[in-house]
């Protein structure tokens, strides 16, 4: 129950925040900003204290250790991946263009006898 609790207070922190940047309307923008940054920065501290917050907390770690394990591709193999992505691309384009045409032809002037002018 007061995981609960602590989760609605956060809720309503950032709520709060986030209804301070429209009651602070006439005041500069930087204050506004400041208004939501400092609503959303109390509501994570205090989700942070929830049992479901921090489970959530602990997930984004391991997510975070997971993607900087990713072994990204270097600039060569990137510019051969693209370079046989666009000669796919060509190579569909042509078949689907030529079958296009040939169905073209077969249907106007074999089957229905129309000629393209």
């Amino acid at each position: 129950m007061a995981d609960k609790l602590k989760f609605a207070l956060a809720v309503l922190l950032l709520v709060a925040g986030i209804a301070g940047f429209y009651l602070l309307a006439e005041q500069a923008m930087i204050l506004r900003v400041l208004a939501v940054l400092a609503g959303a920065a109390l509501a994570v501290a205090v989700a942070w204290q929830t049992e479901p917050g921090r489970q959530f907390f602990g997930f984004a770690r391991d997510a975070t250790t997971e993607a900087k394990k990713v072994v990204w591709p270097s600039r060569k193999e990137t510019v051969q991946t693209t370079g046989l992505v666009f000669a796919f691309v060509v190579v569909m384009a042509v078949f689907l263009w030529l079958t296009d045409k040939g169905l073209e032809w077969v249907l106007y002037d074999l089957v229905l006898g129309w000629r393209q002018s």
